[in-house]
């Protein structure tokens, strides 16, 4: 039987452990053991944070790992690469994935590929950028986000110059190396991309339409498959994306970038992930507006016995999130039985916040159907 390492246990890495297991696979996870729900599914769990990359590789070597892989996780994509590397796995290169988890480092690798992205300067000890600085050289509004997390944590809308230097803090204190990246704000519309890549063939899956809170912490509440867009322009991003995978050398596994797109036409990749996309969208929504299997694909990358995606199920699929801002959500989660597009809901929590980042958000429901599903 095949072992096949996964980094992180937690929630985000259930349906990936199910997955695994359903392909007869053994599965060893490492995290905290703190929200580590995957401890009593795998077949061998180990106590050790995801980002111990020796120690995880010493682990994986006396375990035999077959594969290594992760899902919906920034932080766990580059102990994967680091495993993979040294064992001579598929996988990204270490330097790829260290890249592709840095947004400072992914725009300077965008800049001098002429990938479009927006105007932007990095803040940290390292680079000794005052706020004076991005007065004289950025204009109003901003965005202001760590380099290194996700789910809109630390992340804030600038309208006003005195809004800078809370802004600021706030990204540094979050951020696990005390980076801060401060870009342009374009308006317009937000899309993600799924791909999933071989050996540096990359292969489309589905474009999303994403919904927000908008200004000033961007959470997500809802999520749509198929995209709105014209054919013309889901082959433009399509392109775009090739090219941008190409200039990172993500090379291998699962792919999730995030876009704007303005009203009079500009693209702008804001960053890309080497991994498949949170929020239910790698795990459930791609399978169900496409007939993929996004989950064992990952794991056929990682196992080097990929199989090209055939999309044969084309459907609308998507999910809503619950929060005080989407009070109306819980209705149709309390009488999910009542709709049959419904697939899955769940309220996660009696309390409903106006949420500043992803996971404060208290519930969700999933839907899969011949169009669009209206929350009214």
């Amino acid at each position: 039987m095949k072992t096949i390492a996964i980094i992180g246990a937690s929630y985000l890495q259930r349906p990936l452990v199910e997955k695994a297991r359903e392909m007869g696979l053994r599965t060893i996870c490492f995290s905290w053991e703190d929200g580590a729900v995957c401890k009593d599914i795998c077949d061998r769990f180990y106590p050790i944070s995801i980002t111990e990359k020796e120690q995880i590789l010493a682990v994986c070597r006396r375990e035999q790992i077959s594969g290594v892989c992760t899902i919906a996780s920034d932080v766990a994509a580059p102990t994967v690469a680091y495993v993979a590397e040294q064992m001579g796995l598929n996988g990204n290169s270490y330097k790829a994935a260290v890249c592709a988890n840095n947004k400072y480092r992914m725009r300077e690798i965008f800049i001098r590929n002429d990938v479009p992205c927006p105007q932007y300067l990095v803040v940290s000890p390292e680079f000794q950028v005052g706020a004076g600085t991005i007065r004289e050289n950025m204009s109003l509004p901003l965005i202001v986000k760590p380099t290194d997390r996700s789910g809109s944590l630390g992340v804030r809308k600038v309208e006003d110059w005195n809004q800078l230097q809370a802004a600021l803090d706030r990204a540094l204190q979050v951020s696990f190396r005390g980076e801060a990246i401060v870009e342009e704000f374009i308006e317009g519309r937000e899309i993600s991309v799924e791909f999933i890549s071989y050996k540096g063939v990359h292969y489309p899956l589905q474009i999303t339409d994403k919904v927000t809170t908008e200004a000033p912490h961007f959470v997500e509440l809802a999520h749509h498959q198929p995209s709105s867009l014209s054919p013309d322009m889901y082959n433009e991003i399509y392109r775009i994306t090739t090219h941008a995978l190409n200039a990172l050398d993500l090379r291998n596994g699962a792919s999730h970038s995030e876009y704007k797109i303005t009203p009079n036409g500009r693209i702008a990749v804001m960053e890309i992930g080497g991994r498949m996309g949170g929020d239910f969208i790698g795990s459930d929504l791609v399978r169900l507006s496409t007939g993929y299997d996004f989950l064992r694909g990952v794991i056929e990358v990682a196992l080097g016995d990929f199989r090209p995606p055939v999309l044969t199920e084309p459907h609308c699929a998507g999910v809503y999130f619950l929060s005080a801002d989407t009070e109306r959500v819980k209705y149709y989660i309390d009488h999910a039985d009542e709709f049959p597009e419904i697939v899955a809901a769940e309220q996660t929590d009696t309390e409903l916040r106006h949420v500043q980042y992803s996971a404060q958000r208290s519930g969700y429901l999933i839907y899969q159907s011949d169009r669009r599903f209206e929350i009214k």
